[in-house]
């Protein structure tokens, strides 16, 4: 990243602590490896633009919250057909 952009950045947010290009490469290959499609693809030695790390990371999120919602909602109807205490349980759980 260059001195220009740096110093942009610092104030469009209003931070004055420099960030330097390795420790944005070292955060990015951190990323990098908590994704599972980048995790394989990183095993073959093949480089990853950290644009596509960060496109990964958005799509990664986006299906963990479609699961989360999927989910939810299966447990909902599935509480919603069970009476019992292991239901009253359970919904005393998601209550808290």
């Amino acid at each position: 990243m260059s001195s220009r952009r740096s110093r942009s950045r610092q104030a469009s947010t209003g931070v004055s602590r420099n960030i330097s290009d390795d420790q944005i490469n070292e955060l990015v290959s951190k990323l990098q490896e908590l994704l599972p499609e980048l995790r394989r693809s990183r095993s073959r030695s093949d480089k990853v633009s950290a644009a596509r790390v960060l496109q990964e990371t958005c799509n990664y999120i986006r299906n963990l919250h479609r699961e989360v919602d999927d989910l939810s909602e299966r447990l909902s109807e599935l509480l919603a057909t069970t009476d019992g205490p292991q239901a009253a349980m359970i919904r005393s759980l998601l209550s808290q």
